[in-house]
């Protein structure tokens, strides 16, 4: 199969370059690339980032987040998982069950977009129908972070909370423990491309090309109002214990803004906190714009004794 090339690692510029060639690149015949991100967790098209992510976490760790224009749900990429992509008619993602079984691996695809190794999940995908063409692309984890998988995936209510530490960790497995013979993803990578490929040569892909892939990554890709604000409306509960007493905060946000917020709790404080409520209501939900709000809102006024970084992280469930 025909292939294009794609060295970059952001995931913003990868998932345009993903879009651009299934609805613009010139191929009447099926092809595909393999690429990688920096750290990152990647949400489906129809995910609430505020419900599926530990976007405080993300924040502290310096890890992007970015949605991609396909459905399911969110996953975690670094530098040692390996992702890839077909474009075409009637594409699969079998090919590369295929190669990975002619590397020695047991691979098989199982439930509804998976592939599986010994019972255990190393792989998921994801589908788009465009016009006459789809595109398929998926995940190889080789020696991803299971630690860092966790954290960025536990939040309060979550399958992953629910569920629990060790059941995800006995679903998912990294390739390195079933490719001994394949010291690195490099070689991993290498080993994919030429099974992948055969003798087919590389596609072009052009300055005028990338540069319109970086124009959609800044218009598009990069920018909050894709990753946070296609959020649909989420209802949020935070407690915590601060320095005036107990307080809870009952929040709607809708496309990344709140849309209500309401304080209870036994809590002290000298205005009444409906205030800073109607305050808060329209705020980006995202630690700079609620640290500006609050840091103008004489929050002991409302909480005794209370911070306004205190009362962000009962915001943002820190």
């Amino acid at each position: 199969m025909r292939f294009l090339t794609n060295p970059s690692t952001d995931p913003w510029y990868n998932l345009s370059f993903d879009e651009y060639c299934l609805e613009q690149y010139p191929s009447d015949d099926s092809f595909f690339y393999l690429w990688r991100n920096r750290p990152s967790v990647i949400v489906g098209l129809n995910q609430n980032v505020y419900t599926e992510v530990n976007l405080d976490y993300l924040d502290a760790h310096g890890i992007c987040l970015a949605r991609r224009s396909t459905g399911g749900g969110a996953v975690y990429h670094d530098l040692q998982n390996l992702n890839y992509t077909f474009v075409g008619r009637e594409v699969s993602p079998a090919p590369v069950v295929e190669a990975l079984q002619r590397l020695g691996v047991r691979a098989e695809l199982s439930g509804r977009n998976d592939i599986f190794v010994d019972g255990r999940k190393v792989s998921g995908y994801a589908r788009r129908v465009w016009r006459d063409r789809e595109l398929i692309h998926g995940t190889l984890m080789y020696d991803v972070d299971l630690d860092t998988l966790t954290h960025v995936l536990d939040v309060p209510g979550s399958k992953l909370t629910a569920k629990g530490v060790a059941s995800v960790r006995s679903r998912v497995a990294n390739l390195k423990t079933f490719l001994p013979g394949l010291p690195s993803i490099d070689a991993l990578q290498t080993a994919l491309q030429e099974i992948l490929a055969g003798r087919d040569a590389e596609l072009p892909f052009g300055a005028e090309q990338k540069a319109a892939v970086q124009r959609q990554r800044e218009e598009k890709y990069a920018t909050w109002a894709w990753n946070y604000g296609q959020s649909r409306t989420a209802s949020l509960v935070r407690r915590a214990a601060l320095p005036c007493g107990r307080v809870e905060a009952h929040l709607e946000v809708d496309r990344g803004r709140i849309t209500s917020v309401r304080f209870a709790g036994d809590f002290l404080g000298d205005w009444p906190v409906e205030e800073l409520e109607e305050q808060l209501t329209g705020v980006r939900f995202e630690r700079n714009a609620l640290r500006e709000s609050l840091d103008a809102a004489w929050v002991d006024q409302y909480f005794d004794g209370t911070a306004a970084e205190d009362l962000l992280g009962l915001l943002l469930g820190a």
